[in-house]
C-alpha cells in the first residue's frame, strides 16, 4: 500500500537528489489564489502543463519571430523559438542538478505576452499606448489575468517571477528563472544566425571570425560551446555564469546581428507596414472598444482594466494573419479585396 502519493515521493526525490541551490517545488511561495495539490504532479509540473495547453501557447505557432510571414517551412515561429529555448533551459538545468519543471514552465511561458510581427509589433504598441507595452509585462498578464475567460493560470511565483525576468536587463530570483534568461539569449542568436542563412541575409562566412573562433563555426558547435561553458562555470555554484571571454563572443555576434539581421533592410523592409498596421488596428479598437470580442469587454466593465491596456491585450493576443485580416476587414473595402 502506497502510504504516501506520488507528488510527495516526486518531492521527495527532488530533495534528495537536487543541488541544495535548486528550488524545490515544496518550497514554492505559492500560488495567488489557494487551491489543492495535486495527488501526481508538483507543482511546477503542473505549471508547465497549465501553459502548455493555454490558448495563448497554441497562438505562438502563428506569430513572427524575427521573419515576417515567411515563405519557408523552416523558419521559426514564436513557437518553435520557445521550444527551443525549453530544451536548451532543460539541458543546462539537468547538468546543474537544478529543477527541470521549473526551468520548462518558464521557458514555455516567456513569450506568451508577445505580439504579432515580432518586436515590431511590441514597439508599435508601446510607441502608441500611454500605459506602455513590454512583452515580457503582457506575459505576465497573459497567465495571470488573460487566460481561462479573465482568471488566469494561477501559477505559482517562482514560474512568473521567471517570465516577468526573463529579458536581458531582467534579474530573475531563483536559478531556474537565470538559466532561461541565458537561454532565450542562446536560442535566439543562433536559430537567427541560421534563419538569415536560409533568407540569404547572411552566410557563415560573414560572422566576425574573432567570435566563431571561440564559439564555433556552425550553430550546432556554438550551442555546445555555450551550454558547456554555462555548466562548467556554474556548477555547484550559487549564481548562473559564463566564462569572461565566452560571454563576450556572445555578446559581439548579438551586437553583430542586431546590425546585420535585426536592422537589416532587407529582413525588415515589411515591418514598417507592419507597424503602421498595428497602430491603425489599436487607434480604431480604442475608438470602437465596442467591437472588441466579449471577453475583452468583461475586463474592461466588470474588471475596471484601462480600455487602453485592453485593446493592447487584443492586439497583442492576434497571431500574425488574424491581424492581417482584421486590418482588411475594417480598413480595406470588400470589392477590392479581390
Amino acid at each position: 500500500v502506497i502510504h504516501m502519493n506520488i507528488r510527495e515521493m516526486a518531492e521527495q526525490r527532488e530533495a534528495d537528489y537536487l543541488s541544495p541551490y535548486a528550488s524545490l517545488s515544496r518550497n514554492s511561495r505559492g500560488r495567488d489564489r489557494e487551491e489543492p495539490p495535486c495527488d501526481i504532479r508538483p507543482v511546477y509540473q503542473r505549471d508547465r502543463d497549465r501553459i502548455l495547453h493555454s490558448k495563448a501557447f497554441r497562438r505562438l505557432k502563428h506569430k513572427t519571430q524575427v521573419f515576417l510571414l515567411p515563405q519557408g517551412d523552416h523558419y521559426r515561429t514564436r513557437l518553435t523559438h520557445t521550444l527551443e529555448v525549453a530544451q536548451t533551459a532543460r539541458t543546462i538545468t539537468r547538468a546543474l542538478r537544478l529543477n527541470e519543471d521549473l526551468a520548462e514552465a518558464i521557458a514555455l511561458g516567456h513569450d506568451l505576452g508577445h505580439t504579432p510581427f515580432g518586436h515590431a509589433g511590441e514597439g508599435a504598441l508601446n510607441e502608441i499606448c500611454p500605459l506602455g507595452f513590454a512583452h515580457y509585462e503582457q506575459s505576465v498578464r497573459v497567465v495571470e489575468l488573460l487566460e481561462k475567460k479573465g482568471e488566469g493560470l494561477n501559477l505559482t511565483w517562482e514560474v512568473r517571477d521567471g517570465i516577468r525576468n526573463h529579458r536581458t536587463s531582467g534579474h530573475p530570483s531563483t536559478m531556474e528563472g537565470k538559466i532561461v534568461r541565458l537561454s532565450d539569449k542562446i536560442a535566439y542568436i543562433n536559430h537567427d544566425i541560421d534563419d538569415a542563412e536560409r533568407a540569404g541575409i547572411l552566410s557563415e562566412e560573414e560572422l566576425p571570425e574573432e567570435f566563431c573562433l571561440l564559439l564555433g563555426h556552425s550553430t550546432r558547435e556554438r550551442l555546445n560551446t555555450l551550454i558547456h561553458d554555462i555548466v562548467k562555470n556554474s556548477y555547484d555554484k550559487p549564481d548562473i555564469l559564463m566564462s569572461p571571454e565566452i560571454a563576450g563572443a556572445m555578446q559581439g555576434l548579438r551586437s553583430f546581428l542586431f546590425d546585420h539581421v535585426y536592422y537589416n533592410s532587407e529582413a525588415k523592409q515589411e515591418e514598417r507596414k507592419a507597424r503602421e498596421m498595428i497602430q491603425e488596428l489599436y487607434r480604431y479598437y480604442n475608438r470602437h472598444a465596442d467591437r472588441m470580442p466579449k471577453e475583452y469587454l468583461e475586463l474592461i466593465h466588470q474588471k475596471n482594466q484601462p480600455q487602453e491596456r485592453v485593446v493592447c491585450d487584443y492586439i497583442a493576443g492576434m497571431t500574425d494573419q488574424y491581424a492581417i485580416d482584421r486590418f482588411a476587414e475594417i480598413f480595406i473595402p470588400k470589392a477590392w479585396r479581390g
